[in-house]
């Protein structure tokens, strides 16, 4: 998956959890609204007093257990909501119940108890037994409200009446299944990212052990062999010790090629790199690249979202972060902003920036490094086409 459609991926599941909250909770007010219009304006002002309290209540309750149920962790390794959930549950099944006593209908006071009920987190297979078993009763509810408005017994005179409530639980349930199918999904697409990570570090740290491993244990060889030569013969020691010499040389520019590689690393592996280690420490993150961005020096600007992203985790204290590279009038503009607040330190104070500064101006480039109120924004621009 590229950079830019694993943004797109992430931006896109937050969407789709917006979507499910307002559907939910856009059809429980609608039928409340729908129930109000045809049952409750001919009541006592008492019971329009009682409906109007059990239907804000209800639907307050299901929108606190919806923000916890977003928080709530997928299994057991997770970490998230910690308070319990059934004082909530217990709210709107009292506030249904007084709903549904306020206009006498037995379903209204059930079909929200039963959208409270839908609104938890079950695991093992209990969600699709409760909505099944809540179905069953909540059609019974209804030939008992429908045979009680029209004891001649057309239960369809009911129909059009219950069938915005009748739908409200079992639509949640399902509603709340598919996101909990979405954000597997992105938990999949994130621990797969931080994976290839940990791999291409691993691979690195290997490299350079058995780089280093094999030059290193030759120059010991070499001088170990120098130092029992140099009483019998200082010129074959002085050899071995020339040997060691040029096994540093040699040490020294295959470290120079390995990070040179490193370096090569294409810039957008690199930012996706970066978003991974931040949202590791805990920061929520939104990365944007341009499509075009594999075109971009990352020799000159991947030091440079390194260092930033060192910046980001030793000086920042927020919970959020963005990336963002895109190309503009003749420049790749690199933009990376975090929240700052309670930072025990003005963020980005010390080499780091003057480094950034000066490897940027050796190739034409400037630096905007700006605190406004809460956030700090680094911004690079760097000309098209330039190499380190």
């Amino acid at each position: 998956m590229s950079i830019s459609s694993a943004a797109t991926y992430a931006r896109d599941v937050r969407v789709t959890w917006w979507y499910t909250v307002a559907s939910i909770l856009s059809l429980q007010v609608f039928a409340l609204v729908i129930w109000a219009a045809v049952v409750v304006r001919d009541a006592p002002p008492l019971a329009i007093a009682l409906y109007v309290v059990g239907a804000v209540g209800a639907t307050a309750s299901a929108v606190l257990l919806l923000l916890r149920y977003r928080r709530e962790p997928l299994d057991d390794g997770d970490v998230g909501a910690t308070h319990p959930v059934w004082p909530l549950v217990v709210a709107g099944v009292v506030f249904g119940a007084v709903t549904g006593a306020a206009v006498g209908s037995l379903m209204l006071a059930v079909a929200l108890a039963a959208q409270a009920l839908c609104l938890v987190r079950w695991r093992n297979g209990i969600r699709l037994r409760l909505a099944t078993l809540l179905i069953v009763v909540i059609l019974a509810t209804w030939v008992v409200d429908a045979t009680r408005v029209n004891p001649g017994g057309y239960v369809a005179a009911f129909f059009g009446l219950a069938l915005f409530i009748a739908m409200l639980p079992p639509l949640s349930a399902t509603s709340l299944w598919w996101w909990d199918i979405v954000r597997e999904l992105d938990r999949a697409r994130r621990a797969e990212g931080r994976l290839a990570a940990a791999q291409e570090r691993l691979r690195l740290a290997g490299d350079l052990h058995d780089l280093q491993g094999h030059h290193l244990q030759v120059i010991a060889l070499q001088l170990e062999l120098a130092e029992k030569m140099m009483g019998r013969d200082p010129e074959a020691a002085a050899g071995q010790v020339r040997a060691a010499r040029t096994s540093v040389d040699e040490a020294r520019r295959g470290t120079r090629d390995l990070a040179a590689r490193f370096r090569g690393v294409p810039l957008p592996d690199e930012l996706a790199n970066a978003a991974d280690l931040l949202r590791a420490a805990g920061l929520t993150v939104d990365l944007l690249v341009d499509g075009a961005a594999g075109g971009a020096p990352a020799d000159v600007l991947g030091p440079v979202v390194r260092e930033s992203t060192t910046n980001v985790l030793k000086h920042g204290r927020g919970g959020s972060a963005s990336l963002s590279l895109a190309r503009h009038e003749g420049a790749w503009v690199l933009t990376v902003e975090n929240d700052a607040r309670g930072a025990a330190s003005p963020v980005g104070d010390g080499a780091g920036l003057s480094g950034i500064a000066d490897r940027v101006g050796a190739v034409g480039g400037t630096m905007d490094a700006t605190r406004l109120g809460d956030r700090f924004r680094l911004t690079v621009h760097v000309p098209e086409g330039v190499t380190a």
